[in-house]
């Protein structure tokens, strides 16, 4: 049996900067990725595997998880929990099992955490009922390594000039813009009469070729599917690739890791996993880095119980898997019309690329001074088949056939373009937000499932009612109609974080300052799940960022 330097569980935006940096200082290296090794030319604009079918996460009656939701309140007013396993609800928390992980699957929105948000505690104060607190770094210690992934994984865009815009060490994106759709312009002169600064999004696509990708085709399917240029930054195309050819990383697709091995001193010594041929085998390595995405990274540390560890690897003080945190927001959007606005919005392919961060910090008369967040502006995803079966029905819901169906259809593809807007703001860390082990349910392999209990603040609300409020009044200043939005509590899967936060006190977290386990010296954890509070941006960017940080330190200490 081979020993390696490093075992690396998990292949997506957590664990591949660890995996790229490590093998080229010359160390070895595997990956364990539960998922299979996809490639590009395994990626089709294919509605039916993406969004239909579970092609690229697990079965449900295979692999599931069970949700604790809310369930009312009990004459003493607190609140009832209901739990339900994800094979009967039909409900999906898995984000894309295949190596790279579910950055495969991303849009590619990279926005920066501000310096703010490693200080949430400090600026804003206490919530009533939300575990809010400062991280121990700050956005200055983190800075270097988002540059860094600007290169790295490559990201395109333009710095914007803005009221809240965060300190950079560079003055551009190493990347120019993708191409833009003609509806951008429309955004800028809008935005700008009503004294907004809008921002061009940036994107983890590159917009032309480089390092052996190809850039950007702009067949208008990106969000939710895999890319087959190679363009979007995904943690396979942009770093494993690289990794693989030092010839000091070896990846092991469909590996399922059942627990890992910890000895009388408290040290990780072997990863068991079960192969693709569901035979069981063993991994020893010096070190060990658990990047499985939040809620399954908190399950595989509860599972490994140990001689030091009685309650699971780091959970000595009963913290892995509290805290968990989703993002905060919601969603809506407005019809242009082509009649009114013109044929040259019937375009597909090129991103709209704007997003609004003036209210990221709100001073309301009503609402005071609080934490707000992002608008960031889009296209309706073109999923025809979704769309089409949207309309099978009439207001009476009678189900439609013939002649009315092929005008309905005909009336939603050509009448006008609709722009949407997605909201994110901070999902406030509470007690009613965490994962443990199922006692019950069990996946293919015999091993407990994740349960989540998915409480959210109703803080979390408020802020995101205002900032859908102020995506409105942008598309009706636009001129757009049937203007809709609509915020929820429900939480978005693809956007998870928590369980493992990192502190200084390990009585309050699972993670020192440089990720590493509190009582476990040669466990690190670098997905999502090191995060205390989740900011205003999706999480990808900064666990990218933190990924590469903490390489660093792995490296400096092997």
């Amino acid at each position: 049996m081979k020993d390696y330097d490093v075992c690396i569980i998990g292949s997506g935006a957590g664990g591949a900067p660890v995996a790229l940096e490590l093998s080229r200082a010359g160390y070895e290296v595997v990956v364990l990725e539960k998922g299979p090794w996809l490639k590009e030319t395994d990626f089709y604009k294919d509605e039916l595997a993406c969004c239909r079918r579970s092609v690229y996460t697990p079965s449900l009656k295979d692999e599931q998880h069970v949700i604790e939701d809310y369930d009312g309140k009990d004459a003493q007013g607190k609140y009832k929990w209901t739990a339900t396993p994800t094979s009967e609800s039909g409900s999906d928390f898995w984000n894309g099992n295949v190596v790279g992980g579910s950055s495969n699957f991303m849009s590619g929105f990279f926005y920066r955490l501000k310096p703010q948000d490693f200080r949430l505690l400090s600026e804003f104060g206490p919530i009533k009922g939300a575990n809010i607190v400062d991280w121990p770094i700050g956005y200055d210690e983190l800075e270097p390594y988002y540059t860094k992934v600007e290169s790295e994984v490559g990201v395109s865009g333009v710095v914007m000039p803005h009221p809240f815009a965060e300190p950079r060490s560079t003055p551009n994106f190493p990347f120019p813009p993708t191409v833009e759709h003609p509806i951008s312009q429309l955004i800028d002169q809008t935005c700008q009469a009503m004294q907004l600064h809008p921002i061009r999004t940036p994107r983890a696509v590159l917009p032309q070729a480089h390092a052996g990708r190809r850039g950007c085709e702009y067949s208008g399917y990106c969000g939710s599917y895999g890319c087959s240029s190679g363009a979007k930054g995904s943690a396979r195309a942009a770093l494993l690739d690289r990794a693989v050819a030092t010839g000091k990383c070896q990846i092991i697709p469909r590996a399922k890791v059942q627990r890992l091995v910890s000895d009388a001193k408290g040290k990780v010594t072997q990863a068991l996993y079960v192969d693709a041929a569901q035979q069981e085998q063993t991994i020893r390595a010096k070190l060990f880095v658990v990047a499985c995405q939040a809620i399954e990274t908190a399950r595989l540390l509860l599972q490994s119980t140990g001689p030091k560890h009685p309650r699971g690897l780091g959970n000595n003080t009963g913290q892995v898997g509290r805290n968990l945190v989703f993002s905060a927001g919601g969603t809506g959007g407005g019809e242009f019309p082509y009649a009114k606005f013109g044929e040259a919005l019937k375009a597909r392919g090129p991103f709209v690329n704007r997003g609004l961060q003036d209210w990221y910090f709100i001073q309301d008369k009503k609402l005071g001074r609080l934490k707000g967040g992002t608008i960031d502006l889009l296209l309706r995803h073109p999923n025809p088949i979704a769309r089409a079966n949207s309309l099978k029905r009439d207001e009476d819901d009678k189900l439609l056939w013939g002649s009315a169906l092929k005008q309905k259809l005909k009336t939603e593809f050509t009448r006008a373009q609709s722009l949407r807007f997605e909201v994110f703001n901070d999902w406030l860390p509470t007690d009613d937000c965490f994962v443990t082990l199922d006692g019950a349910v069990k996946d293919k392999w015999q091993t407990p499932v994740a349960k989540i209990r998915v409480g959210y603040h109703d803080h979390d609300l408020v802020v995101a009612e205002y900032l859908s409020d102020k995506a409105k009044a942008v598309l009706r200043q636009m001129g757009a109609e049937n203007i809709s939005g609509s915020v929820s509590g429900s939480p978005p899967p693809n956007l998870v974080a928590g369980g493992c936060r990192f502190g200084n006190d390990p009585n309050t977290s699972v993670l020192d300052k440089t990720c590493r386990v509190h009582d476990v010296p040669n466990l690190f954890v670098t997905d999502g799940s090191f995060m205390p509070t989740g900011g205003s941006v999706p999480y990808t960017w900064t666990i990218y960022a933190n990924a590469f940080r903490v390489a660093e330190v792995i490296r400096t200490s092997l």
